[in-house]
């Protein structure tokens, strides 16, 4: 749990500083280009993440800065911060002062978050649900994420070993290493699936593709099995290699409550199954690690009703997890339990107020 937050040049924040003496929900309102989102994604970087937007360290930096930092005093007074500076390889993580490994600062602190952009993902490509997903998956899983980039890497060798001839000997060894790298991933893929469920009420969470088929029906020969399937396909099809494997796979999530899937529910549905799901997850990670975590919702109550608010609230106020959470509007969060407010304006903290 973070006990004080403080930015330096994030953003449009020159300074800024949240204590959130203890509550375990942080609602963070003002108008729009206020500066809100910049405050969850100083609190994202601070797990060694590249951040919940993705973007380039220069552009974080406020402009016209050398740099920019994030600092977090956590409840037991572990002190984690990581700064930039201009023309830098990459960002910096300290802990208590001490330098440290980014991958370090996941050991301390744990983070999951959802934004806007999410809120069509039922509706959206099957990449941009693979990539939601993947995420997740990695928080348990620290090989995933690399292996995901590893295949994607691979398959681009492999075309283009195809392109120049394909010479069988190099053939035979991208698809040993290929075959490897997909069953890992699907294997991954369905053991969060099944984990993620154990702690979901009114959702459930699917993985569907040719190599996630092959792991469920037959784990021990699933690699022999792609393996065969990739050697078997060698050709070109207008000058493109037309493979299938993980990088076609689809997530699929169940409306239990109304018994169909997302994607053909209201997109207030939409956004309260991915909130079930963003909380099942939190649980799923306490559960694992026993760690609490953080959870990130970037305009959490937006596309839902009253009872969907007040839902969400409640389960909120229950998690084991400290939430930060942004809006338009503060009344409308008037109803959650063990909160502070934080009003922001200008890339300002001007006041807190604590329920």
């Amino acid at each position: 749990m973070i006990e004080r937050l403080t930015l330096t040049d994030f953003r449009n924040h020159a300074g800024a500083r949240i204590n959130t003496r203890g509550r375990r929900n942080i609602i963070i309102t003002g108008p729009n280009g206020a500066g809100k989102t910049a405050v969850l994604e100083a609190v994202s970087m601070l797990a060694g993440d590249r951040g919940m937007r993705g973007a380039a360290m220069s552009d974080i930096a406020r402009f016209g800065s050398a740099g920019f930092s994030t600092h977090a005093v956590l409840r037991d007074d572990t002190e984690i911060a990581i700064t930039y500076s201009m023309g830098d390889a990459n960002r910096r993580a300290r802990i208590d002062g001490d330098v440290a490994r980014l991958p370090d600062l996941a050991t301390r602190l744990r983070v999951v978050w959802i934004t806007p952009r999410e809120d069509r993902l039922f509706v959206d490509a099957a990449a941009e649900r693979r990539a939601f997903f993947d995420r997740l998956a990695g928080a348990f899983d620290g090989h995933h994420s690399g292996r995901v980039a590893r295949f994607s890497k691979l398959m681009s060798e492999r075309a283009a070993a195809l392109k120049s001839g394909g010479n069988p000997h190099w053939m035979d060894a991208l698809d040993t290493q290929i075959a490897a790298a997909a069953v890992a991933i699907a294997a991954a893929r369905i053991q969060y699936a099944g984990e993620v469920n154990y702690f979901l009420e009114t959702a459930a969470v699917s993985v569907s593709g040719m190599v996630e088929g092959m792991v469920l029906d037959n784990a021990p020969g699933a690699e022999n099995k792609y393996l065969a399937y990739l050697r078997e396909n060698r050709s070109l099809q207008g000058d493109k290699m037309i493979l299938d494997g993980p990088h076609k796979s689809d997530f699929g999530v169940f409306n239990n409550a109304l018994g169909l899937p997302a994607h053909l529910t209201s997109t207030g549905q939409q956004k309260s199954v991915l909130l079930d799901l963003i909380l099942a997850h939190a649980r799923l990670m306490h559960a694992k690690t026993s760690m609490q975590p953080i959870i990130l919702l970037d305009e959490a109550a937006a596309h839902l009703d009253a009872a969907a608010r007040a839902k969400l609230f409640a389960a909120l106020t229950a998690a084991d997890a400290q939430v930060w959470a942004t809006g338009l509007d503060a009344a409308v969060f008037s109803d959650i339990g063990d909160a502070a407010f934080v009003a922001c304006a200008n890339g300002e903290i001007n006041n807190i107020l604590v329920q």
